[in-house]
């Protein structure tokens, strides 16, 4: 068995499917690792070697990692709710323990270098300034799951780096761009944008990387990237009237027509959680009291780091909206206006 296989984790989600083709585009011998119950298209027509195996199995991952040189570790369960006491395990069992079955498999393995993927949300936080990498995660704010448990992850590695795994964090804010099939939070916007359904919009900002640019990263950090540090990989900050100017510019579709208040749709947002939500308390919705409060926290990121010590320098945002909308068409999932 070659000894020189690269395996991709979560390699069906955006940011996997992505650095699974330029992966691929460069040569190297994939192995993707997934779930068998998912959906699987975002593979399909890949000349890449399929292992299925559970994050929260530990024998799976040391199986599915068995002969591989590197591993770049994308998958995570990503959420945007709050959930019930059984989602939070799932959130915590995939996140913290799936990456400490990764990492504990590279030690056995020998694994030449581990990169795994990190959140902005695992990021500390100070208002009007960039966030970056030596700013430290503040725990008594209030959070989501998903986020803490990002920040955990990042512990982890900072354990397995300390016991000899060659192991880099490679930070991602909110991402944009094509091959994205679940779809995202911010394709299904997309797609609401271009069919016309969406009728309006909460203002607010965040800091986006394109599907290019975190991919790019993700190899840079392989290359290059020293074991137990962390690099943040963001495109550009952009406003949420940023965005839709952007979906117009690709759609050809006017502005939504209502533009609203932040205030007054988080109130609504925390009623509908402790009412309706309360009972149906994993379903997944678009306006949730914490996306509503990220929105209005405008976080921004510092790239300087990644820059400097791995060459990286990030593309345009106005590009990555325009080929995840080309994408969407060519899949059947966005209808062109006439």
């Amino acid at each position: 068995m070659s000894t020189d296989i690269t395996l991709v984790t979560g390699g069906t989600g955006h940011l996997g499917a992505n650095l699974v083709r330029r992966l691929l585009a460069e040569g190297e011998q994939v192995r993707v690792m997934m779930r068998s119950a998912r959906n699987n298209g975002a593979l399909d027509g890949l000349d890449v070697e399929r292992v299925f195996a559970d994050l929260r199995d530990s024998e799976a991952v040391s199986a599915a990692m068995r002969g591989c040189a590197r591993v770049y570790h994308c998958a995570a369960l990503v959420s945007t709710i709050q959930g019930n006491a059984a989602h939070k395990r799932e959130v915590f069992d995939t996140n913290v323990l799936g990456t400490i079955h990764i990492l504990k498999a590279a030690k056995f393995h020998d694994i030449n270098k581990v990169v795994v993927s990190g959140s902005l949300s695992a990021t500390g936080y100070e208002q009007d300034r960039s966030s970056h990498e030596d700013m430290p995660f503040y725990p008594f704010d209030r959070h989501l799951p998903y986020g803490f448990t990002k920040h955990l992850t990042e512990h982890e590695c900072l354990k397995a780096h300390a016991n000899g795994v060659n192991v880099v964090v490679a930070t991602s804010c909110g991402i944009i761009g094509p091959h994205d099939y679940v779809p995202s939070r911010m394709g299904r916007v997309l797609i609401d944008y271009a069919h016309g359904s969406l009728r309006a919009y909460i203002p607010g900002g965040f800091e986006f990387v394109s599907t290019h640019d975190i991919a790019e990263g993700h190899v840079l950090a392989m290359r290059h990237g020293r074991s137990g540090q962390k690099y943040i990989f963001g495109t550009a900050y952009a406003s949420v009237d940023d965005l839709m100017e952007l979906f117009r510019e690709v759609t050809g579709r006017p502005l939504p027509r209502m533009r609203l208040s932040p205030l007054l749709m988080s109130a609504l947002a925390e009623v509908a959680d402790k009412t309706w939500y309360r009972v149906f308390s994993n379903q997944s919705r678009r306006f949730t009291p914490d996306a509503i409060r990220l929105l209005q926290m405008r976080r921004r990121a510092d790239h300087d780091k990644a820059k400097q010590e791995l060459g990286y320098q990030p593309t345009q945002l106005s590009q990555a909206v325009r080929e995840a909308y080309d994408d969407f068409v060519r899949r059947g999932l966005i209808i062109p206006a006439k």
